[in-house]
């Protein structure tokens, strides 16, 4: 039983057909009003699971109209309408139309419902064997290079796996900025046409990705997910000798703490371990 002037955001399909709940066949078939990227994407999807429309009003609401058409809608959940948002593919309002109109609707106090389902970036990271359990999901990088090396720039010092979206126009220029900004050394999980008949998961290094994307004919195509390795914070513990040498000249010149001080900056050597090493060296007859 749907409650009425509440709106329920609904994910469906990112390529198979068949991973559509059955709470959201149950909503679409039962709202009065149904708020879609592409009416007519949307009306394959409501015919492939036998679902009438005759009853239900479809409208568009995408990138481009949707500062315009929220207050239609906000009108029909005010009327008491129960209003169900879709998108193409996946989860609305997660690099998808949507957000505005769900802030919205929060924000004159309707009830906002989530009906969850598939999302790209979920699906490419829990087959990636990725075992880093944090991971910050940025979505699609700007156009243009210049814009795009700035964002991989602020990022590149995290240490948690970063997942972006991107298009099959413009996969390869982004793989290529990220190896100059990130590191070629990072490792790369690319997934391609997830839940599909071509679908793809391939791990390889950054540096390689664009080689490997060129060496087939068909893996340019389709859209993507990509997953890059973070920041490695892994810190230096053993001491080389040339260091342990540097430690006991400064030792024997300044005090312990601006020694150890300087021979992490001078070695790069972990300035912890370095201060473990004064106290022992310190401590011999």
């Amino acid at each position: 039983m749907l409650v009425k002037g509440v709106l329920y955001v609904v994910a469906t399909p990112i390529g198979n057909l068949n991973d559509m709940s059955l709470r959201a066949l149950d909503v679409l078939a039962h709202v009065d009003i149904i708020a879609a990227e592409h009416v007519q994407t949307s009306r394959h999807l409501l015919s492939h699971y036998s679902i009438a429309v005759k009853n239900i009003k479809l409208i568009a609401l995408h990138q481009h109209n949707e500062k315009i058409i929220v207050n239609k809608i906000l009108a029909f959940l005010a009327d008491g309408k129960s209003v169900a948002l879709i998108t193409d593919a996946g989860t609305p309002a997660v690099s998808d139309p949507g957000a505005i109109l769900v802030q919205q609707a929060r924000e004159h106090e309707f009830t906002v419902i989530p009906i969850p389902g598939a999302n790209a970036a979920i699906c490419a990271l829990s087959a990636a064997g990725i075992t880093n359990p944090h991971f910050l999901f940025y979505g699609f990088l700007p156009t243009k290079s210049g814009l795009r090396q700035r964002e991989l720039t602020a990022l590149a010092s995290l240490p948690y796996t970063l997942i972006f979206y991107e298009a099959p126009h413009r996969i390869l220029e982004s793989l290529s900025d990220m190896a100059t900004i990130l590191g070629g050394h990072r490792q790369l999980t690319i997934a391609r046409e997830l839940t599909k008949l071509f679908e793809t998961i391939h791990n390889c290094r950054l540096d390689e990705a664009t080689g490997w994307i060129s060496d087939g004919d068909h893996r340019h195509k389709g859209e993507f997910v990509l997953l890059v390795s973070g920041r490695q914070t892994q810190e230096k513990t053993e001491i080389s000798d040339q260091s342990q040498q540097v430690l006991q000249i400064l030792m024997a010149e300044l005090p312990l703490k601006q020694a150890v001080k300087l021979t992490a900056e001078i070695s790069g050597d972990n300035k912890n371990t370095l201060y473990q090493l004064a106290l022992s060296i310190k401590k011999q007859p």
